[in-house]
């Protein structure tokens, strides 16, 4: 049993948002952030450890941390992680300890959606959709934008259709345009954005749902799940109950947190390779250069502290991630130790 100090640190890092939760000796959350990670991942990935500190005291201890998103090598780098997994896996894993039974879970995040099916707590088939944007929170929040609403009304507001108007969602460009011209002729507003969910469900199901074995229990993850419209909507289309789970918006960072702490319980008399909840404070610096050893032409990406390369990623053949710590300077495009030793 752990100390109520000690804690699993899970860092979900997306295009969108970067979440971080704190799991505690009872496996309950003890802390969540949900912070938009605005194009700045290491910034805003210092900032949460900032307010993480904040919150839990100089004498809490992170004993374990896992990374995972779009940008889980670059917070495994930042922060040391002891375990680095794709998001199918940590979605799944967070939604079986929060319910073993489940069967299928829906996600839809800010720039992409997936869906993963499990069968007795273990992935069968997954599916995701990172090309068009109309099955995405982000086409909710240009729609919402461009209709003068708050995002948070969006999902109330449809709740309270009478009639609910047909929109095509196959492309956000012509979903977009079929809205402007209900608007013009004169739906409601509700009923507009009821007819929005809709479409946006049917994208959902017709892309990344197509031809996957649908069974409940139903999760359903990720910011979207917020949306009571786009709730009810999937309901509507699956015939059966969706269910949102306490956490549904920091559910891929909750299973890097139980990935964390299966990934320690397998280690004997080993420590955590975190850095520390220091780490808001220390300098990083990130650098990308061409490597001209073949005609690849690679584009490697550097982080380095104080002049020490911690990690680099982005080569196909190893030559630059396999390399050990060097000064930074070392990795300039020239590479003189490197770069001879050739593709």
């Amino acid at each position: 049993m752990l100390a109520d100090d000690k804690y699993f640190l899970g860092v979900d890092v997306g295009s969108v948002s970067t979440n971080m939760v704190l799991l505690g000796s009872d496996n309950a959350v003890k802390e969540a952030l949900y912070l938009r990670t605005q194009g700045r991942p290491m910034q805003i990935i210092q900032e949460g450890i900032k307010q993480l500190k904040s919150k839990v005291g100089t004498s809490a201890e992170i004993i374990g941390v896992g990374a995972t998103g779009s940008a889980r090598q670059l917070a495994a780098t930042l922060l040391g992680a002891d375990v680095v997994k794709n998001e199918i896996t940590a979605h799944a894993v967070a939604a079986s300890r929060v319910n073993p039974q489940v069967q299928t879970i829906l996600e839809i995040g800010g720039q992409d959606s997936k869906i993963i099916i499990l069968r007795d707590g273990v992935v069968s088939d997954f599916a995701m959709n990172t090309v068009c944007a109309a099955g995405t929170g982000s086409f909710l929040d240009q729609q919402a934008s461009r209709l003068g609403i708050k995002i948070e009304e969006f999902g109330p507001m449809a709740l309270e259709a009478k009639n609910p108007v047909r929109i095509a969602g196959r492309c956000s460009v012509f979903a977009e345009s079929d809205m402007i011209h209900k608007q013009q002729l004169g739906h409601s507003l509700p009923d507009i954005l009821a007819g929005l969910c809709q479409a946006m469900v049917r994208n959902y199901l017709n892309n990344v749902g197509k031809n996957k074995d649908i069974r409940g229990p139903i999760f359903f993850q990720g910011g979207v799940a917020a949306n009571p419209g786009i709730c009810k909507a999937f309901e509507q289309e699956l015939g059966q109950p969706i269910i949102v789970p306490e956490n549904f918006d920091v559910m891929g960072a909750l299973g890097a947190a139980y990935l964390a702490q299966e990934q320690v319980g397998l280690r004997q008399n080993s420590r955590t390779q975190f850095r520390g909840l220091n780490i808001g404070e220390t300098q990083f610096q990130a650098k990308s250069f061409d490597c001209t050893g073949c005609a690849n032409r690679c584009e490697v990406v550097e982080i380095s502290q104080d002049g020490t390369s911690l990690a680099r990623w982005g080569d196909r053949c190893g030559k630059w991630s396999n390399v050990g710590r060097v000064s930074a300077h070392q990795t300039g495009r020239t590479g003189p130790q490197e770069e001879q030793r050739g593709a």
